[in-house]
């Protein structure tokens, strides 16, 4: 069972399946802690662990890619996305509505 907020915002960016996106904000409201914000910069270190963390598939609510300067390379991001089937112009994501995924789904 995770302990602290960054455990628990690892545990529920681990369920995002693969070729689906969440938001920041879907995970805060989902773990009822803190703010969006929190939630980045969570995944901001997750460069620091062993285990595996799709921090990419975690993007703003508007579907941007807000957090693709905290990646090894700026083109990163939208890389590891791309390699699962999403499709993205000009750092955002096209049909977001229709690939984004509710932490509740795991309910």
């Amino acid at each position: 069972m995770p302990v602290n907020y960054q455990e628990q915002v690892y545990e529920v960016t681990k369920k995002i399946p693969f070729g689906r996106v969440s938001t920041y904000g879907a995970i805060a409201d989902f773990l009822c802690l803190g703010s969006a914000r929190m939630v980045g910069w969570a995944l901001n270190k997750t460069y620091h662990g062993d285990d595996f963390i799709p921090a990419h598939r975690v993007v703003n609510r508007k579907g941007e890619l807000s957090g693709r300067n905290h990646f090894a390379t700026p083109t990163m991001m939208q890389e590891l996305l791309e390699n699962e089937g999403i499709v993205i112009e000009e750092h955002a994501i096209i049909e977001f509505d229709k690939i984004f995924w509710h932490p509740q789904e795991m309910v």
